[in-house]
């Protein structure tokens, strides 16, 4: 279908009550994919509940059927999947289409250099953008063989190594998805695979691998760690629970903390601490977040979310902090937008290769919307409001998911309505996020301009 005749435009406006009410959040994104990929590389049937079924999702669910496991959707966010075994996988009969998701594209090549396939992986217009060098360079160590487009980009061919060589990496940038992919195709390696963080990344991979049955040490490294993994293990079949995405979260939280009188209660979300710095962050700025009912669901930290209205301050955010909110800076900056004072985040080089340039796309944004905003070399500094932002504007999404859903936050909590000149994308990885935000606000706040 053409792009362009598939748009959905949508604006959002402050609602003429608080928000208030119970939600649940669509599962973990980072953890559904690593579990239909674990899945398969198990030995027996795996029970996945609360998998994310967003578009992004679903293309792993589908690459994974066409590697060979059986995979089922019993309905209700329950899934089977019937594993191959450690180097089971056998060749796809047709190009592996990502779709959307920069994850399960380069995951998947980890865990395609571990067999001796060949296989073609393509993704949608936004994907074939975004650079897999970072994840091909390391990889090729293992012997497999990888042919890119110009750029490092998709398509792009993979030879898997018959004999994969076990791997030594220290990562370069801090990234989740360059070590997960280096742990997956060390998976079919004999000896062990070795990777070094220079600052610690959600650690989503490392809970399941053991959560399977595999051996993994984590030992401290400088600032950073060292990850090691005894090669060949046998992963066994274990259900899963997946939990709410802090990252989709994210965006009824802030809402919340941003519309006069709100209180929001946000059930079951994920609270790993290397994925919770948003919250973290939005406290120091004076936010009202409580951590109600803490558990622990399949090896992963959970809490509701208990969010009022409050007043925000802004702060100088650290680099250090990235890792643990990489996806979360947009809707942090709509937060800022709205606060007291100057925040600044630092060490944003990260953000320019994500869906789209998105420290840039962040800053157009708020400028749309009469924020005073810069980009000083990776740093965005944001100057709040100090209350309602101005709003108004027409907000261009680049089909970035995150950038459509910070700006309809921002249009919640502005003086005029804020468009998005497309929203279709946003259930790659919220599914029903427009119809949650108008249930919270007891109004159609989110409507087709």
């Amino acid at each position: 279908m053409d792009h362009a005749a598939a748009t959905r435009p949508l604006a959002a406006s402050a609602p003429p009550n608080p928000l208030s009410g119970e939600v649940t959040v669509p599962g973990d994104k980072s953890i559904s994919h690593r579990a239909l990929m674990f899945g398969a590389l198990a030995v027996g049937t795996t029970t996945i509940s609360g998998l994310l079924e967003g578009e992004d999702v679903l293309r792993t669910a589908a690459a994974m059927r066409a590697l060979g496991a059986q995979v089922q959707d019993l309905g209700g966010g329950t899934w089977l999947v019937a594993g191959r075994g450690i180097g089971g996988l056998v060749e796809p009969a047709d190009v592996l289409d990502m779709g959307n998701s920069g994850t399960a594209a380069r995951l998947l090549c980890g865990l395609l250099a571990g067999h001796p396939i060949f296989a073609v992986m393509t993704g949608d217009a936004s994907l074939r953008k975004r650079p897999m060098r970072r994840v091909t360079e390391p990889l090729s160590a293992t012997g497999a063989r990888f042919a890119t487009r110009e750029g490092g980009r998709l398509p792009l061919a993979v030879e898997g190594a018959a004999d994969p060589l076990p791997l030594d990496y220290r990562v370069p940038v801090p990234s989740a998805q360059v070590k997960s992919a280096c742990l997956l195709a060390g998976l079919c390696a004999r000896g062990t695979t070795r990777v070094i963080e220079p600052e610690a990344t959600r650690d989503h991979t490392e809970n399941m691998l053991r959560h399977f049955g595999a051996t993994v040490g984590v030992t401290p490294e400088g600032d950073g760690v060292a990850i090691e993994l005894a090669g060949q293990p046998e992963l066994v079949a274990a259900p899963v629970v997946v939990p709410g995405d802090p990252s989709s979260a994210a965006f009824p939280a802030v809402a919340a903390l941003l519309v006069p009188g709100s209180e929001v209660t946000i059930r079951g979300v994920g609270m790993n601490p290397l994925r919770a710095g948003l919250f973290a962050t939005l406290a120091e700025m004076g936010a009202d977040i409580v951590e109600a009912n803490r558990r622990v669901e399949g090896g992963e930290p959970v809490a509701d979310l208990v969010v009022r209205a409050s007043s925000l301050t802004g702060i100088e955010v650290p680099a250090a902090r990235a890792p643990s909110m990489i996806d979360e800076y947009p809707v942090l900056a709509v937060a800022a937008a709205a606060a007291r004072g100057v925040t600044r985040m630092r060490g944003l080089k990260e953000l320019r290769v994500k869906e789209s340039d998105r420290l840039a796309a962040t800053a157009a944004l708020l400028a749309a919307n009469g924020v005073r905003v810069e980009i000083e070399g990776d740093d965005l500094v944001v100057h709040g409001a100090g209350g309602q932002p101005a709003g108004g504007g027409l907000v261009e999404t680049h089909m970035d998911h995150r950038i459509a859903m910070s700006a309809l936050v921002l249009g919640l909590a502005s003086r005029a309505a804020v468009r998005v000149d497309d929203s279709a994308f946003i259930e790659t990885s919220f599914p029903g996020f427009p119809a949650l935000m108008n249930r919270l606000a007891g109004a159609e706040a989110l409507r087709a301009p």
